[in-house]
C-alpha cells in the first residue's frame, strides 16, 4: 500500500460480535488517519425463518449504531446501513456502488457457525472485490 494513497470512503462491515468490534475499533482508527467517512454495515441473510430475521435485524441495528458511536466519539463522519441477501454479495455491491475506498472487516464473528460463515464471507470478499480489502486477523 502507497504512503500517497489517499482513502475518502471506508466500508466496515460488522456483525456485532466481539471480535467484529475489534475490526471495527482499527477501521475507525484508519478513517480518522485519512479523515475518511465510513460506511458501517450490516448484512441480513434473508434466508432465515421470520423470527430469526427479526433478531437479526434488531442486532444489526445495534452493530451499526456502535460503529455510529465509535465514529462520533473519535469525530469520524459515519453512515450506517442494514442491507439484505447474501453477506459477501451485499458487501461487494455496496462497496462498487458507493465507491468505496477501501473495506474493512474481520476473519470471523462469534463462535460455532457463525465463526464459520463470517470467515468464508471474508475469504470471498477478498477474492470477488475489486476494492482493497483489509482483514483484522482475530
Amino acid at each position: 500500500m502507497s504512503n500517497n494513497k489517499h482513502y475518502a470512503d471506508i466500508l466496515i462491515a460488522t456483525d456485532g460480535s466481539e471480535y467484529s468490534k475489534m475490526a471495527v475499533n482499527s477501521g475507525i482508527k484508519f478513517a480518522k488517519s485519512f479523515g475518511a467517512k465510513v460506511h458501517a454495515i450490516y448484512v441480513i441473510n434473508v434466508r432465515w425463518e421470520r423470527e430469526v430475521y427479526n433478531y437479526l435485524r434488531k442486532k444489526g441495528e445495534q452493530a451499526t449504531n456502535e460503529v455510529k458511536q465509535l465514529g462520533d466519539k473519535n469525530n469520524v463522519e459515519v453512515k450506517t446501513q442494514l442491507l439484505e441477501g447474501d453477506p459477501a454479495e451485499q458487501i461487494i455491491d455496496y462497496a462498487e456502488n458507493n465507491d468505496i475506498d477501501l473495506i474493512v472487516m474481520g476473519t470471523h464473528g462469534e463462535s460455532g457457525i457463525s465463526r464459520f460463515l463470517m470467515g468464508s464471507v471474508a475469504q470471498k470478499v477478498v477474492r470477488k472485490s475489486s476494492t482493497e480489502v483489509l482483514i483484522s486477523k482475530i
